[in-house]
């Protein structure tokens, strides 16, 4: 029976990450995925979503380029190819994953990953190569195996929530993945959840031709996120022809020959049926934790199903480690990458602990939403006294050239340190954008030392520079009144 030093369950941008780190330590490394390399993002979320807005983008483009003197004929949208342009860019990555593991020798298993036992400082686990992990179906594989390991890492990510009378069976009724696979343009899309799943698929299909209306139950669409950005998103969605019907809940179901009905209900209770070719249905995620046998291990989940670690990402039981979805928190592959190498150099070293300042987070929504660090409301409620400074793009040369210059960059700082807490931005490229400010947070600079860093001109970056500058009232390209408490200029 092998031993190894570390073994993962899950190879998702978790997982897979985990993985390879520890075999660049040195660490005998192997990973189990039954499944397929690069997870829900790669595979049917973060990387798809892209490709299907991206394409989006283009196609709006092009039906809105009379304005720069772009004359075409009508642009349709062709689903059955951009299907298969999807299916290549996900191909290309989880191969070149695939090929990653290969080259660090991390020894890949395949099958579904569970706990036998503890046994002293190793952990058994058994790999069922006849189930395939991620909807627990039969594959065409037999046979199990057990391996030994000193550190385990379960990275097995989360899995989409379903209502009791509203099951995705792929038609009517879908989930993103479905969604995203989907050879057709549906005339009426019914969209069950504002969060940014929802929006981000919904926007692509409204984008191509297709009436959207978002049915979400509380007061706000995306919640959470700074509500001066959302607003600037809500006008883009109504511009575009989205009903949205905040306050309002699913109440029953029913398939159609035509496709899809759905009944919801307002505050007051009172019932609207909605009918389309099919609903998505986005209202969450949970995370996956079936088929591990934790009970054989007395590894508990809490009441929300989630695994609990401590600071080093270590669970109730010694050697066993949990990562990504699985443990809670934003459900952001980024975070599941930075907590698996985490996760190694804790293994390496007991005094390791997860501490990142900034987590940056973006919404490919129409325009692009991007956050990392405070909101005005958490930076009070944490003991700052936070100053405000703000750039439109309205005012950014770059933005008026690429004919998207709706939105603004927000930089939160302290009134009395200067130190830079917190950035939200909406608007173009913001997603690329808020990297800036989440160096700048983790590296505890101070807004000052935004507004004195050179930007390129004519960029779109140049507007963290004048929000920064806005934070002391002294913002170039837009005429504000004097802030009579502004942040501490920092001498040099």
């Amino acid at each position: 029976m092998n031993t190894y030093d570390v073994v993962v369950i899950g190879a998702g941008p978790g997982g897979y990450v985990a993985a390879i780190r520890a075999a660049q330590e040195g660490l005998k490394t192997a990973i189990i995925e039954g499944h397929k390399f690069g997870g829900e993002c790669l595979n049917y979320g973060c990387i798809p979503s892209k490709a299907f807005i991206s394409a989006g983008h283009v196609f709006e483009q092009i039906k809105h380029g009379d304005k720069m003197g772009i004359e075409c004929s009508e642009a349709k949208m062709n689903m059955k190819t951009l299907v298969g342009w999807k299916a290549g860019i996900v191909k290309t990555l989880t191969g070149g994953i695939e090929q990653l593991l290969k080259a660090n020798q991390v020894e890949r298993l395949k099958g579904l990953g569970s706990f036998k036992a503890v046994e002293g400082p190793l952990k058994r686990i058994s790999i069922n190569r006849s189930v395939d992990p991620y909807d627990n179906s039969a594959t065409s594989e037999k046979g199990e195996e057990e391996i030994l390991a000193r550190n385990v890492i379960i990275a097995t990510g989360s899995t989409s929530v379903e209502l009791p009378f509203l099951k995705c069976d792929g038609e009517a009724v879908k989930n993103s993945r479905q969604a995203l696979e989907t050879s057709e343009t549906p005339k009426h899309l019914i969209v069950i959840g504002g969060g940014f799943i929802g929006l981000e698929i919904g926007s692509f299909f409204s984008k191509i031709g297709s009436k959207v209306t978002v049915v979400e139950a509380t007061s706000n669409l995306l919640a959470g996120t700074d509500r001066d950005c959302v607003k600037v998103v809500e006008r883009q969605l109504k511009k575009d022809g989205v009903d949205v019907l905040l306050e309002h809940k699913a109440k029953s179901f029913e398939k159609t020959p035509k496709g899809a009905e759905l009944t919801v209900v307002d505050k007051d209770n009172k019932e609207k049926v909605i009918t389309g070719d099919w609903v998505l249905l986005t209202v969450g995620r949970k995370p996956r934790t079936t088929g591990l046998a934790l009970e054989n291990i007395d590894l508990k989940t809490n009441d929300r199903g989630f695994l609990e670690v401590d600071a080093r990402l270590e669970t109730s039981i010694q050697g066993v480690y949990a990562i990504g979805d699985v443990i809670g928190g934003p459900m952001l592959a980024h975070k599941a990458s930075k907590e698996g190498l985490v996760a190694i150099d804790a293994i390496l070293n007991p005094g390791v602990t997860m501490d990142s300042l900034a987590l940056p987070w973006a919404i490919f929504v129409d325009p692009e939403i991007a956050s990392v660090g405070h909101t005005e409301e958490s930076a009070k409620a944490a003991g700052w006294d936070p100053v405000i400074g703000k750039c439109p793009f309205a005012a950014n040369g770059r933005a008026l050239t690429t004919g998207n210059a709706a939105g603004f960059v927000k930089i939160i700082a302290d009134k009395k340190t200067d130190r830079i807490l917190g950035a939200h931005m909406v608007g173009p490229d913001v997603s690329n954008l808020i990297a800036e400010v989440a160096l700048a947070i983790e590296m505890g600079a101070t807004s000052e030392d935004l507004a004195r860093t050179v930007h390129a001109h004519p960029t779109l970056p140049e507007t963290i520079m004048e929000a920064a500058e806005s934070v002391h009232g002294k913002a170039i390209h837009i005429f504000e009144r004097k802030k009579p408490s502004s942040a501490a200029q920092v001498s040099p």
